[in-house]
């Protein structure tokens, strides 16, 4: 019997540069292939290639940097199926174990041990209609929203659907300015004026590293 694999982008150790773990030593399992083509993505090159990779071989490289946080991202790393298992694998390994996903696929089935960190699309990413609405009940207080935004638009339909939906009532809100295009103290003085029970997020790999892959 073939052991499962899944296509691998990067395994590589960098600092989180996002959500409430900011900061933090993180190994990032970046998995291939995305259904999503968001206007400003910053990771199409994880869109094709990448090398096929047993779960063992992952938690093999994956422990040799010693470091307890890992962060399965992607491309949309739910694309994969196998990444349900590699999620229970790396949290049976006992490691502290965070997912990033778009929120166009479904998370029901994601190990309850796992922090999800679930995109929800605005209108300037070009794919608002990709947001699977049904998610949100599947999110506790330990998982993060997070939304990205092109522009003003973009910030005002993230006030209403943070009221309309109550949001904030579900799990911490994360508005991220898209880099290079959105200047953050723009965003933060909106987020100041309309007082959102939001955090603002600057993305720290970029600040450090530019936009090179790998950090």
């Amino acid at each position: 019997m073939n052991p499962v694999r899944l296509r691998v982008t990067e395994i590589f150790h960098s600092l989180q540069g996002e959500t409430s773990r900011v900061g933090l030593p993180t190994v990032f399992v970046r998995l291939t292939g995305c259904p999503l083509r968001c206007v400003w993505c910053d990771t199409e090159y994880a869109f094709h290639g990448g090398a096929l990779k047993t779960i063992p071989q992952i938690l093999e490289a994956v422990s040799a940097y010693g470091t307890r946080r890992v962060c399965v991202t992607g491309g949309e790393p739910l694309a994969q199926r196998a990444c349900l298992a590699l999620l229970t694998a790396l949290c049976d390994a006992g490691f502290e174990v965070s997912l990033e996903t778009s929120g166009a696929l479904d998370v029901s089935a994601v190990d309850p041990r796992v922090a999800k960190v679930m995109d929800l699309k605005a209108p300037g990413s070009g794919e608002e209609a990709e947001n699977r609405w049904e998610n949100l009940a599947y999110l506790t207080p330990r998982d993060e929203l997070k939304i990205v935004l092109a522009d003003e638009a973009d910030y005002e339909w993230a006030r209403r659907v943070l009221v309309e939906r109550r949001l904030a009532e579900i799990c911490p809100v994360l508005l991220s300015p898209v880099y290079g295009r959105l200047d953050p103290a723009r965003l933060a003085e909106w987020i100041l004026r309309d007082r959102l029970p939001v955090r603002l997020q600057i993305q720290l790999h970029k600040v450090l590293w530019g936009e090179a892959p790998g950090h």
